[in-house]
């Protein structure tokens, strides 16, 4: 991630998912649901089977649609898209192709559409409609997202339907129009993949007094992330920070907490004195200047990185060899020590220089760099102890870079094992296209892929003295608003894109700086100090909860455990 002055920035059917087995762990099978109405808990447990939306996989018709807007985009994972009515009252149906546990249900309005009221049936038997009965009027607002619960109170309700249908009336002068109609269920399989938060900050903010709390109870943000379905956590490492910022000393004291709290450890290796990222891939002070030198110099500190780790027990499961290296790595010459106006002129050594959107020059530096740190991970490793090699871009949204960017680390002969990708929508664009990114790299390459960054906005205010990078309702993706609920919504239909990618390889997701909340600057210097991305966290600025603390679970269940302890969601009843 860059911060403000840088950069402006499906189940297999049978046995184990493919993702499963180059991961190297179990996959459970989801089958038909047979039961009857069930009773699920409205609070998280660690290692929870996950929520996703089934309505990705399903097929929808309506009774009416405007020119424009079929009803497909009324379930495709991105409530920018949208099914608009042509007649009131209208139908729209959805058929998931096979009995699902459904424990919630999710309705966002186009921004543009009237206001309308909705009721909402399942069946699980062709014709057998049952008619919701939370959901037998609801009135929905244009833009905001509202959650349905199956059942009341504290206690939801899994219900097993293959059918969903909404009925939309109303009289206004526009149509009504769906943007996302979503059906919530758990996905066994998706239990498997790589889930948590990048916590970086965790050391910082808890040594500059912040208090993290969940449900009006404090606990660190390692405890409230697995207390929360998170299975992982991501570190940075830096090379020679600025005093208190992420080295290996704060980063070795972490990772005993966080596998105390039993998550799995993500190093993400930013062989920089500082921030790293497109825009800059700076040479630490000291280290060699020339090709042969930074080879030697890259592998024996990456070795003595991962063996750091393991020698006190804290084992690294995943590394990124570079953050964020669409444009290589270890530019020339080396880092500035001002760290407020930090940077380095590039690209020279390991840097790729783009001439259009799909070429570029330098691969062969970039690839001997990139050998180097991964033979010096390995060799670090300990024997017997399963280490991922990601290989990290900020390409979530660039189908034709990031095909091209990886095709020719393998034509180089790089051996990675995951396509780490970063995705922030405000930059990279709506949800349509990392699905169609992450489907077609997963198709290409057949490597698991984990979106190793992505955040979005709570509120469009501002906790300190330093401007955010989003700022104003312009900078906002249709359908998902700067709130709780328009925070919770987009990472859902985040993690259920993943989990429907083809063979199983939407292997993983991680939520960037979730607690870096106002009290710790991106850099000691700046001025003025403070974070840029504050009112993206899944903390408010008093160090609450949010309700995206708990993405990985029910939306629902989520929503109602919040309300009172943080703002809550909007609920539909």
């Amino acid at each position: 991630m860059s911060t403000f002055l840088f950069r402006r920035r499906v189940l297999i059917p049978v046995g184990l998912s493919l993702c499963a087995l180059l991961l190297g762990v179990g996959a459970s099978q989801a089958g038909p649901a047979t039961a009857a109405t069930t009773s699920v808990a409205a609070t998280a447990q660690p290692g929870q089977v996950p929520a996703v939306n089934w309505a990705l996989s399903g097929q929808a018709t309506a009774a009416t649609s405007q020119p424009g807007g079929p009803p497909a985009n009324a379930i495709d994972g991105n409530a920018a898209t949208s099914w608009c009515t042509d007649s009131w009252p209208d139908t729209l149906t959805v058929n998931l192709g096979q009995v699902r546990d459904l424990d919630g249900i999710g309705i966002t309005l186009d921004n543009a559409s009237s206001a309308a009221n909705v009721a909402i049936s399942l069946a699980a038997q062709p014709g057998d409609w049952h008619v919701v009965p939370t959901a037998r009027n609801i009135a929905l607002d244009p833009g905001n997202p509202m959650y349905v619960a199956l059942g009341q109170g504290s206690s939801l309700q899994s219900t097993p339907a293959q059918y969903a249908q909404i009925e939309v009336w109303d009289s206004g002068a526009t149509p009504v129009c769906i943007g996302e109609f979503r059906l919530f269920g758990p996905d066994p399989a998706a239990a498997n993949m790589m889930l948590g938060s990048d916590l970086s900050f965790t050391p910082q903010e808890l040594a500059a007094g912040a208090v993290f709390t969940q449900n009006g109870v404090a606990g660190n943000p390692a405890n409230i992330t697995a207390e929360n379905g998170a299975g992982w956590a991501r570190l940075r490492l830096w090379v020679n920070p600025p005093a208190g910022y992420s080295d290996l000393a704060s980063d070795l004291a972490f990772a005993r907490t966080m596998k105390a709290a039993g998550l799995k450890l993500y190093l993400d290796l930013h062989y920089s004195d500082f921030w790293a990222d497109p825009g800059k891939q700076c040479i630490p002070a000291g280290w060699p200047t020339t090709l042969a030198g930074l080879t030697a110099k890259v592998q024996s500190y990456t070795q003595q990185v991962i063996s750091a780790f393991a020698a006190q027990g804290t084992p690294v499961d995943m590394v990124s060899i570079g953050n964020e290296i669409t444009n290589g790595m270890l530019w020339s010459p080396s880092e500035e020590t001002n760290w407020a106006s930090f940077g380095c002129t590039g690209p020279g050594i390991g840097g790729l220089t783009w001439t259009s959107n799909t070429t570029a020059t330098g691969w062969g530096n970039l690839a001997q760099l990139l050998k180097a740190g991964i033979s010096g991970a390995q060799a670090g490793n300990p024997s017997g102890h399963r280490l991922l090699v990601a290989i990290h871009t900020d390409l979530g949204g660039n189908n034709a870079k990031a095909q091209a960017f990886y095709s020719n680390l393998e034509a180089q002969g790089v051996p990675f094992d995951v396509i780490a990708l970063s995705y922030y929508p405000i930059y990279q664009g709506p949800l349509s296209t990392l699905r169609a990114n992450v489907d077609e790299l997963a198709t290409q390459f057949g490597k698991p892929i984990v979106i190793a960054e992505t955040e979005y906005s709570w509120t469009l205010a501002n906790g300190d003295a330093l401007g955010n990078d989003t700022w104003q309702a312009s900078q906002l993706i249709d359908g998902y608003p700067a709130s709780p609920g328009g925070q919770l919504s987009m990472l859902n239909d985040e993690l259920s894109i993943l989990a429907a990618v083809p063979d199983g390889l939407g292997a993983g997701m991680f939520y960037w700086a979730p607690e870096w909340i106002p009290g710790v600057s991106w850099a000691p210097d700046a001025s003025p100090l403070g974070t840029p991305d504050d009112n993206e966290t899944l903390f408010n600025f008093q160090g609450q909860a949010l309700p995206s603390i708990g993405m990985f679970g029910n939306p629902v269940a989520i929503c109602v455990r919040s309300n009172p302890y943080s703002s809550p969601c909007v609920i539909g009843s």
